[in-house]
């Protein structure tokens, strides 16, 4: 039974996330359905992360077993084919061996988020960023952000219905720069929590706009606790850009 690794770029608007669920539209549902218009059986498409109601990818990673060998180009192109008119598309799909999974064989998983910081608000990328017209410092963000990094305790930046074991986890990078009107925020680690990214989001933006000063964000992360910490942004600036696994 072949093995197929899938790259998956996604637009999260109008999906109740990636898991499948009892009722609504998911990312994983469309990929399954795609799945069945090619094989006619029932297949399970498994995803390297669950992406929130509204998150977008540019590079998802899934795997999905099938009875038969396909050509790879052919489980691309056919999956696209069954999945218009959603807005999902594989970019790449290869062979891969039985004992990958795209879950539990990633080694690392970074997110990009886009904040519009200008005066107007968003036409072109309407639910695609976070649109903040006050205006932001990206070097302060930048400057808070660095306390973030390491191995920490990050109940501060947990959601209430996080199904983690630990809140303990290993930040690897936390960036913020800006790109003309745009401010992203580049976050990698090994994983993260429910919401982790979204509420260090929040939380730089109270730092960005003169609300917080940078050592506040540390004091917070020192707190482990919810309530400490600044809101959770909204899911339409967040993208999932890469997974990665040591070959």
């Amino acid at each position: 039974m072949p093995r197929y690794k899938l790259t998956v770029e996604y637009d999260g608007g109008p999906f109740l996330g990636w898991q499948r669920q009892g009722e609504g539209l998911t990312v994983q549902m469309v990929l399954e359905q795609a799945a069945f218009g090619l094989c006619g059986t029932e297949t399970l498409v498994q995803g390297a992360g669950r992406t929130d109601s509204g998150v977008h990818a540019l590079a998802q990673v899934a795997h999905v077993d099938f009875d038969k060998d396909y050509p790879a180009e052919t489980v691309r192109d056919a999956l696209n084919y069954h999945m218009r008119p959603h807005p999902v598309s594989i970019l790449h799909a290869m062979v891969v061996d039985d004992d990958f999974h795209a879950r539990f064989s990633a080694t690392g998983r970074a997110y990009l988020y886009r904040i519009l910081n200008r005066r107007s608000p968003p036409a072109v990328d309407f639910g695609r960023v976070w649109w903040v017209a006050a205006p932001l410092d990206a070097g302060l963000m930048h400057e808070a952000a660095q306390s973030l990094l390491g191995n920490h305790d990050f109940s501060t930046f947990r959601a209430a219905d996080c199904q983690a074991k630990s809140p303990v986890k290993t930040l690897d990078r936390l960036d913020v720069s800006r790109a003309g009107e745009e401010i992203h925020i580049v976050c990698e680690a090994r994983s993260f929590l429910y919401h982790q990214v979204r509420n260090f989001t929040g939380t730089l933006q109270l730092v960005g706009s003169g609300k917080w000063r940078p050592r506040d964000v540390a004091a917070a992360l020192a707190k482990c606790d919810r309530a400490a910490g600044g809101p959770t942004a909204p899911p339409e600036g967040l993208y999932l850009t890469r997974v990665r696994y040591d070959e």
